[in-house]
């Protein structure tokens, strides 16, 4: 394979500039070849759509899977599809959505790879129904640099695959995956938009919505206080019984470029949320909806993470355990406020039961919160510290694959399979992020 210099790759949240050497094979051999001979530090990413240090590193080698994208086998009656690792969710739905199916789990785009789908485990509006989408993975191949090729999964070599599923691309190379997608009638749902006016309303709505549908998400209006703290709106839907199998079609426009950073101040992101709650509230009651706005709203806006400015972003996703109640949220939400801070896209979700497979993956029975921060400097920091101190006194954990300034004491305690999953990291592999946490 042959590496190029490449110093304007950063993650999506665009904070900071690296160097990396970059090459893109465009077949499992080739990776192969060469992993048996280069000791060099390397990390396979795919589209990069990870916001913070999980996908970067930095004066080493990056291996760019997205040209391994294409499928091997698909049986029509088991649903289990063989694909290589830089295939795409949005590939995949628009090849197999006609056919009835569509992938069992999905985070908020449908541009990542399934090797990225994997390597954080991801998740979607459906947790308390199905879990992560590593639970639905039955094998993988994965190129080690002391190993070689192994084929891993929930019967073969366990131990390396409960690493591997949300590992965070540390543990090798994947090449090529194995996985169930889910049967659907249609590729349409039938969604209910309810207000709610306050955390406690909105807390309360959200568990009892887990039982009676599929998805099942939360828009908080992160300027508001008092007796408004929290308010919100869900958004939940049910697959319809019967109706067309039509993909996606290419929608929306590009952000053009990132001078807009100026314009996202206190002001505009309260006029923001409270125009967006009054519309939800007009909006409010039953309709029908195509899966793409409803499961994939900003995509379509192309390359939104500019509207952030040139100085980017940083997301928070933490998740607090569900015996600890919704009084974290609160405190959460009453921070930001204070500050004068808040975020255009704050989402809460409530992760079911269902375990997660990996020894690092993200979820836990819970609430779960993502907010965006345009990149402030030292006062964003400060204030995301300040959430970290909230998150880790009611025993919750950060994500990986949002937080890029993530510190290793969060890992250590949100984490405490880390020592376990430290033992089967390829030797050779190397991320901003474990530079970090394993120095």
């Amino acid at each position: 394979m042959r590496f190029h210099p490449n110093n304007a790759i950063r993650s999506w949240g665009r904070v900071g500039n690296r160097q990396h050497q970059v090459a893109r094979p465009r077949f499992a051999e080739d990776i192969r070849q060469w992993n048996a001979n280069d000791p060099s530090p390397r990390l396979a990413v795919g589209n990069r759509r990870s916001y913070s240090d999980v996908c970067l590193c930095d004066g080493g080698q990056l291996v760019d899977m997205t040209g391994l994208n294409r499928f091997h086998s698909f049986d029509t009656e088991s649903g289990v599809l063989v694909a290589e690792a830089g295939v795409t969710i949005d590939a995949l739905l628009k090849t197999f959505v006609p056919m009835g199916f569509f992938v069992p789990v999905t985070p908020g785009t449908r541009f990542v790879t399934l090797g990225g789908a994997v390597a954080n485990d991801v998740h979607g509006k459906n947790h308390h129904r199905v879990g992560t989408f590593g639970r639905h993975v039955r094998s993988l191949v994965l190129e080690r640099s002391d190993e070689g090729s192994l084929r891993i999964g929930p019967r073969r070599r366990l131990d390396l695959f409960a690493a591997t599923v949300g590992g965070l691309g540390l543990t090798g190379i994947i090449s090529e995956i194995e996985i169930k997608l889910q049967p659907i009638p249609s590729s349409q749902l039938e969604v209910e938009t309810l207000p709610c006016a306050n955390l406690a309303e909105l807390c309360q709505a959200l568990a009892a919505g887990d039982a009676d549908f599929e998805h099942n998400v939360a828009w908080i209006d992160c300027t508001a206080t008092g007796a408004s703290l929290g308010r919100g709106l869900i958004t939940r839907g049910n697959w319809i019984d019967s109706g067309t199998h039509e993909a996606h079609r290419e929608r929306g426009k590009t952000v053009p470029t990132d001078r807009f950073g100026p314009l996202l101040n206190s002001l505009t992101l309260r006029l923001f949320n409270s125009a967006y709650y009054a519309n939800g509230c007009i909006k409010a009651g039953r309709s029908v909806s195509h899966y793409d706005p409803f499961l994939y709203p900003l995509d379509s806006l192309r390359e939104w993470n500019r509207l952030y400015g040139r100085d980017g972003f940083y997301q928070y996703q933490c998740v607090i355990p569900e015996a600890t109640g919704s009084e974290p949220i609160r405190d959460l939400l009453a921070q930001i406020s204070a500050a004068g801070e808040g975020s255009f896209l704050a989402v809460l979700k409530r992760f079911g039961d269902v375990p997660s497979p990996g020894l690092l993956s993200f979820p836990m029975p819970g609430l779960t919160l993502a907010l965006d921060f345009r990149n402030r400097g030292q006062a964003t920091l400060d204030l995301l510290a300040r959430l970290d101190a909230i998150v880790a006194s009611a025993g919750g954990r950060l994500y990986a694959a949002k937080d890029q300034r993530m510190s290793r004491e969060m890992v250590v305690r949100g984490y405490p399979k880390l020592g376990q999953f430290a033992a089967h990291v390829d030797p050779a592999c190397q991320s901003e992020f474990w530079k970090k946490v394993h120095p």
